[in-house]
């Protein structure tokens, strides 16, 4: 059984005429276009590939990677761009014609001209950055930075850091085995991450070991901006994964913004993470958003949950001109705890969007959401959908 519940937007304006670019056709190898060629003989097929903006993206992504980072890139990090490229084949751009997006106005994002996030030959940022936590994890427009990171304090068996720095061995291993590059219910913002993700953040505690007095601060900043009203909009797509294996325990503060050179410019970021809890784990999630009011902030979190399993998430939004979160929590097993808070503020020309999705298939799975917003502008709007499915199976046993 599915029961959803939806909000309307307090304030919503009509949207402006989208802007139409031709496909580029670079001479560069692309994920994307053989793959459409060698399916033109299956009509279905082809009626799915009719995008070529979604394309057109795809290709900026996949050439903004260079061709020696790409073939050293890790094993998991490859399964990521192969799964997501495939799965970017049956995507188009979303209208307010579609559900999910009803309320949500995407045009602004297609009429800029959207330029990936370069990879520079330094930082833009030198020192450590301030952070009340001795863990400190700095990710710079999706490059984990360990010259400005501190994670000298972790607890033995503790990884954090890129996955290119994790050594062959149990701990690769399980972090391949948990990535979801073909996620079945993320959407194409979900899969355009997976192909333009130049690291991948991994935060791994192993059985037993708990990481609770200090919480690992995993700080996401975007250095890279255009100046209002010059149409562009440099992407970024940071990914991070987060393994707590059984009985571990973990507290953890993810935080979005731009640095402060960077603070009122335009830019995309198009952020994931995943969390896997394990067996009678705990992970306590503080999600900060405090983008640039000319930002888009399109954010994907996907939990699952083991059996006897705990999974709190406080969430706190009042940046970016567009600001969607896609939360997903599936619970795996029985006994599993789910706990929900959530509060943002929406002022002049913001949009604060808020998607949720509850799978509870198990007995004693329990969830509790609370969700509230601040609308202090009539040009502003507030959005909020609440999915939760329950098997039908246990609502007839109990």
């Amino acid at each position: 059984m599915t029961c959803c519940s939806s909000a309307a937007p307090v304030a919503a304006s009509a949207p402006p005429p989208l802007s139409f670019r031709p496909l580029r056709r670079p001479g560069a190898a692309s994920l994307a276009l053989p793959l459409a060629r060698a399916s033109r003989s299956l009509a279905p097929v082809r009626a799915a590939l009719s995008d070529p903006f979604v394309l057109e993206i795809a290709e900026k992504l996949e050439d903004s990677l260079s061709s020696a980072a790409a073939a050293a890139s890790p094993p998991p990090l490859q399964k990521l761009r192969d799964c997501s490229s495939q799965s970017l084949l049956s995507k188009r751009w979303p209208s307010n014609k579609d559900e999910p997006f009803r309320f949500t106005n995407l045009a602004f994002l297609k009429s800029s001209l959207l330029l990936p996030a370069s990879s520079p030959t330094a930082l833009p940022i030198e020192a450590p950055l301030d952070s009340p936590s001795p863990h400190l994890l700095a990710v710079v427009d999706g490059r984990v930075a360990p010259s400005i990171s501190r994670l000298d304090a972790l607890p033995t068996g503790v990884f954090v850091g890129s996955v290119s720095a994790i050594p062959p061995g149990p701990t690769l291993d399980r972090v391949v085995s948990v990535l979801t590059g073909g996620f079945a219910d993320g959407d194409l913002f979900w899969d355009l991450n997976g192909v333009g993700a130049p690291d991948l953040a991994v935060i791994f505690v192993p059985a037993g070991v708990r990481v609770v007095d200090e919480p690992i601060h995993v700080r996401l900043c975007y250095s890279e901006g255009a100046d209002v009203g010059s149409e562009c909009l440099p992407v970024s797509n940071p990914r991070v994964l987060v393994v707590a294996e059984k009985g571990a325990e973990v507290v953890i503060v993810e935080e979005h913004l731009g640095i402060e050179e960077n603070a009122e410019r335009c830019y995309w970021a198009n952020s994931v993470m995943e969390i896997s809890i394990g067996e009678g784990a705990k992970v306590v999630h503080s999600y900060l958003q405090k983008q640039s009011a000319n930002a888009a902030h399109i954010k994907w979190t996907s939990t699952r949950q083991e059996a006897s399993s705990i999974y709190e998430l406080i969430e706190v939004s009042t940046g970016g001109r567009l600001s969607r979160h896609n939360l997903h929590i599936q619970q795996l097993g029985p006994d599993t705890v789910s706990e929900l808070a959530a509060f943002h503020v929406s002022r002049n020309d913001q949009t604060q969007d808020l998607h949720s999705r509850l799978i509870l298939d198990h007995p004693r799975g329990y969830s509790r959401q609370l969700h509230k917003c601040i609308v202090s502008h009539s040009s502003g709007q507030a959005v909020f959908d609440g999915n939760i499915r329950v098997n039908s199976k246990l609502m007839l046993d109990n």
